[in-house]
């Protein structure tokens, strides 16, 4: 990582390995139709509404830190996305669940799932992506399917990635898998007109052991 003299206005661009494949593949699948902008590296507590200069030099040390040299660690890049929203918006948006934390088994080993229905308040969003991070802890269903955009993702590290699922829609319904121990995973949901986040934790006790205990009871996949 390096940083980027701000005296002139520059555009650092690279590729990240996807594009980097998609190039390889020829001019037909590398067609960017979207883009991105992002203020990761801006901390906004360094707005002073006290500068002794007045209203003109509030912002001053925040437009004089370096800007970030554009490296391709999905992990840590791209996390803050800018979003355009009316003038008269006061406050930023926020995605509303019912819950954010679910534990399985919650009702004695019947009817193990929950539907998670977002709410945005403060902004709209006509849909969302609903991103499970473990597959193997819980399985996931979003409705209706096929017919929503997706945002780009939430940014999973690269071990959670091959058990991960995103799915667009406006609800997703999360149902308990019978697993071997404990175990805990999170559902995130971003606003795809938006762009704000949430996350449910869900913690799934749902075990071979606990099922045995209560003679089985309930069907599970």
């Amino acid at each position: 990582m390096g940083f980027l003299n701000n005296t002139t206005v520059t555009v650092d661009a690279i590729l990240t390995k996807k594009g980097r494949e998609l190039l390889a593949q020829g001019t037909e699948a590398f067609n960017i139709t979207k883009f991105a902008l992002a203020d990761d590296e801006v901390d906004y507590n360094l707005w002073d509404v006290t500068h002794p200069n007045g209203s003109d030099s509030y912002g001053k040390v925040i437009e004089n830190m370096p800007l970030l040299e554009a490296f391709p660690d999905e992990n840590h890049v791209m996390r803050y996305k800018l979003i355009t929203l009316p003038k008269s918006t006061a406050r930023m948006p926020s995605i509303q669940v019912s819950t954010t934390a679910h534990i399985f088994p919650a009702d004695g080993g019947v009817n193990q799932n929950i539907t998670i229905s977002p709410q945005t308040s403060r902004g709209t969003d006509s849909s969302y992506t609903f991103i499970l991070h473990d597959q193997s802890v819980v399985s996931m269903e979003v409705f209706p399917q096929g017919n929503a955009a997706t945002s780009v993702p939430f940014f999973l590290g690269e071990d959670d990635v091959p058990n991960s699922l995103s799915a667009a829609g406006t609800t997703c319904t999360i149902t308990a898998l019978t697993i071997n121990k404990t175990a805990a995973t999170q559902v995130t949901i971003v606003g795809n007109d938006t762009g704000v986040t949430e996350s449910v934790t869900i913690t799934n006790k749902l075990t071979f052991a606990s099922q045995a205990a209560v003679g089985g009871a309930g069907a599970f996949e």
